[in-house]
Order: C-alpha cells, then structure tokens, then sequence
C-alpha cells in the first residue's frame, strides 16, 4: 500500500511539471507562425519579411504585413475588392462581426468580409479579407483565429 502513495504522489508531480512545463512554453514570446488550418498549404499565412513584428499603423496591435507578402488568391481579392467587384461568392461584402474581438473595436456594420479563394478547397475554404469603413484591411488564414494588418502598396 505504501509503494503505491509513493507511486501516486510521483505520478502527481509529474502532472505538475509537465503542465508547469506546458503554460512556460505557451507565455515564451518568440518567431511564430499563425496556425495553418488542416488541409491546407503554409502559402496560406503571409511571408514575414526580417520585421516580423512591424507594427500596425492602426493601432489593433496586429502584426502588420505588406500586401506583396500575402498569397496571390488574397491579392486578387484585394484586386477585386479596389474594384468593388464583381466578387465571386455571395458572401463577400456581407457584414463581419468581430465576434472574436481581435480586430479593433468598431460600430456594429463597420467590418465587411471578402473571400481568399483557397487552392483545392470544395467550398470558401478558411481565407477571408476583413474590409473597414475607413480602409483598413486585415488578412485571416484560419477563419479568424487569427489577423494580420495589411499594409497596401508594400
């Protein structure tokens, strides 16, 4: 009975440093890269240029990426998008929510989501282009786990 409390208490120490060891390596700030969705290729989140942590001009405090490193589906979008369409999914234009929170706190309508075409994919896929009233344009590879701010003519 003795030898298995030893074990017990063993194995719960265990637990403790391996989640110990779990949440430090989660906080580490360091070279990420965003999560790329199954099935899908890493040309789906941006190319970081030696800034990788630029800052976003409007102030989101989104990793800010020039439009020239997002994958070519994502600039025909921003194409599409500069010449107000015509746009292939009846989705597109449709009304973002920033459910999430992660882009920056706005009126209810201000955000309006476009689709990246996704190589290979049936439907939408994961890709979208978030457009703001006042032109600001974030990028989501993840179907918003995650943005970048876009920089234009970058």
């Amino acid at each position: 009975m003795r030898g298995i409390g030893r074990l017990l208490a063993l194995a719960a120490v265990l637990v403790l440093v391996v989640g110990l060891g779990m949440v430090l390596s989660s906080t580490q700030e360091g070279p990420v890269s965003p999560p790329v969705p199954a099935g899908s290729t890493a040309a789906s989140a941006p190319v970081r240029s030696t800034a990788a942590s630029a800052p976003a001009v409007d102030g989101s405090g989104l990793e800010a990426v020039p439009a020239s490193s997002l994958p070519p589906e994502a600039r025909e979008t921003l194409a599409l998008i500069a010449r107000g369409g015509p746009y292939p999914y009846s989705r597109d234009g449709a009304v973002f929510s920033n459910f999430e929170r992660l882009l920056p706190r706005k009126p209810s309508g201000y955000y309006k989501e476009f689709t990246v075409r996704t190589p290979g994919e049936s439907d939408r896929g994961a890709r979208r282009i978030v457009v703001g009233e006042s032109g600001d344009k974030y990028y989501t590879p993840d179907h918003y786990d995650s943005f970048f701010h876009i920089l234009e003519g970058k």
